[in-house]
């Protein structure tokens, strides 16, 4: 390796080496070897081609220095040509060696990635709703990118490194102190003018690179947000094009300029370490000439001693930054375990059992319920702020109880914030009750396998949600072996088998990121098509009509008595339109529920229902009119 290489090299492992001074125990290395454990074979293998590679390494210049002086001595040209073939040999192993070894890294390195990104993806598809809504998605989605790989290099650069790296000193030390201790000793003493630039302006280099980062970061935020349907209309409706674009450039401008100071930093950085390796050459040259003419020194092993300087140089380099290195990959390794150490609250009981076959009833006894504060389901880091947020813990749903028979229909009524839809979340078990029992077909849904719950029990949210994939596979996530004649059969009871008809590729069309290709009632009516597909026992909806218009509400509502028939239905709905043929209305307020009865026994009684209604209709109450007459309702 020359100098220059040695001198890019520290540059690199200092720019993206990560600064934190955060302490790690002995169990976070136990915890760290559990994922070197799978890969131990080819770690041992990867370490034994490192230590042979580098000992290959340190052979050619002493080699060299051997054909110098059998020309000097002029002996045989056989021997000459002998150890020409033997120095090509040690490439050729040499070449050899490299390429074995960097099969082991991309395996071990690879490895690594796949695991740790298995185990993180994993273990988040198990966190509850709560903590999807306070973590930022970018900053989610760096661990499973930018920490994995950093946590990678710990096995597939650092650890070989170290051992290559110390094998080479060892080595090259060797062979240069029995060549000559005091030209070596000599060489030695400017190392620290070699090592120390390497730190400091390192340092450098990594605050503006972490800098550069935290900009880029910013812009990509601003572009992701900006970027997206929603955002790009806001940014429409406010006029700020101009603003936004003046605080992008603006960043931008900031990230050009670092970069324009990174160059010539590393420029001058790299020059000055080029021209220290220079000036330890002249010394050997210079020095070990001196030697050689007063034949104190053979002319081969000054050669020797040239080529074997890049050798030192280089591992005392780098053993020199090993360290920052090793810190930074562990760093990167508790950044995934953070994430990992975060408990999902939702856990299947080793004894669950199915949800029981024929119709299913819903009950609610006396259920309390408190959505968790972000230390049970947060990181500050992921929320990327200073501090968690920690306000939480009120009661959003107080001593709840009531049953939806077989086959019947409840719905749940009440003002924005009620608690409706918390209560819908914990029929197929999204959260857990903090008191209580919320049962289907009388088992305690804690008690039932969560595969068997989610196939019982069928959502259809107010969001109406799409993956950026085709119609198809959006509706085969509720039945990934339907056939084609059963989606479209769903599709036309959801109403939209004309609509779907008439796309491009019919099933195969992509519908857009959240489905923002289609309107708000299209979108509504697919994820009811998806839901319809399912075909659950247990059925929610959650203000499943409210982006229809008049029309499309009125055919979806057509598909889903049919859908709804013979099954047990929560309906939630701001419309009390579209809940008068329920057998029962919930009057949700505070958590709480204030009435219950049918639309006409609720409105006979003069209630909070009957406010609602009258509010919702504007029809004015019962009273007298101005000249003292009763106005009837």
């Amino acid at each position: 390796m020359s100098m220059e290489v040695t001198a890019w090299t520290a540059v690199y492992n200092a720019m993206h080496a990560q600064e934190d001074r955060r302490p790690f125990s002995r169990a976070t290395l136990r915890r760290i070897a559990t994922f070197a454990t799978p890969h131990r074979r080819e770690l041992v293998g990867y370490l034994i081609l490192s230590a042979v590679g580098a000992a290959l390494a340190v052979a050619t210049p002493v080699l060299a220095g051997r054909v110098v002086d059998a020309i000097v001595e002029g002996e045989a040209a056989s021997l000459v040509v002998t150890l020409a073939i033997v120095i090509a040999g040690i490439a050729v192993a040499e070449a050899g060696v490299g390429l074995v070894e960097r099969w082991f890294s991309a395996r071990i390195g690879e490895g690594v990635i796949l695991d740790l990104r298995t185990a993180v993806f994993d273990h988040v598809q198990k966190m509850p709703i709560a903590f999807f809504t306070r973590t930022r998605t970018g900053a989610l989605v760096s661990r499973l990118n930018n920490d994995v790989i950093g946590a990678q290099r710990a096995f597939s650069d650092v650890l070989s490194g170290v051992v290559s790296n110390i094998v080479t000193l060892v080595l090259a030390l060797a062979v240069m102190l029995s060549i000559s201790w005091q030209i070596t000793l000599l060489a030695l003493v400017l190392l620290p003018v070699f090592v120390l630039p390497a730190q400091r302006m390192g340092s450098r280099l990594a605050r503006l690179e972490r800098e550069a980062a935290n900009h880029n970061s910013t812009v990509s935020t601003q572009m992701t947000e900006r970027f997206s349907a929603p955002g790009a209309t806001l940014v429409k409706l406010f006029a700020r094009p101009d603003v936004e674009l003046s605080e992008f450039a603006s960043r931008a401008r900031r990230v050009r300029d670092i970069g324009v100071k990174t160059a010539m930093v590393q420029w001058v950085f790299i020059t000055a370490l080029t021209l220290v390796g220079a000036l330890a050459l002249a010394l050997v040259y210079g020095l070990g000439g001196f030697y050689a003419l007063r034949q104190e020194l053979d002319a081969g092993a000054v050669v020797s001693l040239a080529l074997l300087l890049t050798r030192l140089y280089a591992p005392l380099t780098a053993l020199a930054s090993a360290r920052v290195e090793v810190m930074s990959a562990v760093v990167s390794f508790s950044r995934v375990f953070e994430v990992l150490d975060l408990k999902p609250l939702i856990s299947e009981s080793p004894t669950a059992r199915p949800v029981p076959d024929g119709p299913v009833s819903v009950e609610f006894d006396h259920v309390t319920f408190a959505y968790p504060t972000a230390e049970k389901v947060s990181l500050a880091s992921l929320e990327e702020v200073a501090q968690l947020d920690n306000r939480g813990g009120t009661q959003v749903v107080r001593d709840l109880s009531f049953r939806a028979e077989p086959g019947t229909m409840i719905a749940l009524v009440g003002s924005s914030g009620a608690g409706k839809s918390t209560i819908a979340s914990l029929i197929p078990r999204l959260y857990d009750v903090d008191d209580g029992a919320v049962r289907l077909a009388g088992e305690d849904v804690r008690e039932l396998t969560t595969e068997s719950v989610r196939r019982t029990v069928g959502m259809v949210t107010q969001d109406g949600h799409l993956f950026h994939d085709s119609v198809r596979a959006n509706l085969l996530l509720a039945r990934p072996e339907a056939t084609d004649d059963e989606l479209w059969d769903a599709l036309h009871r959801a109403r939209i088998d004309t609509l779907v008809a008439a796309l491009p590729g019919e099933l195969d069309t992509i519908v857009g990121e959240r489905g923002y290709r289609l309107s708000g009632g299209e979108r509504q009516r697919l994820t009811i098509a998806r839901m319809l597909l399912a075909q659950p026992r247990v059925v929610i909806l959650d203000e499943a009509t409210a982006h229809l218009d008049s029309t499309s509400e009125a055919a979806v509502q057509e598909a889903l008595g049919e859908a709804l028939a013979g099954r047990t239905a929560i309906v939630i709905a701001h419309r009390l339109s579209t809940v008068r043929a329920a057998d029962e209305i919930l009057v949700i307020d505070e958590g709480r529920i204030v009435e219950r009865g049918t639309h006409a026994d609720l409105l006979a009684v003069g209630g909070r229902y009957e406010e609602l209604y009258r509010q919702q209709f504007q029809e004015p109450a019962a009273g007298p009119s101005e000249d003292g007459a009763v106005v009837p309702a």
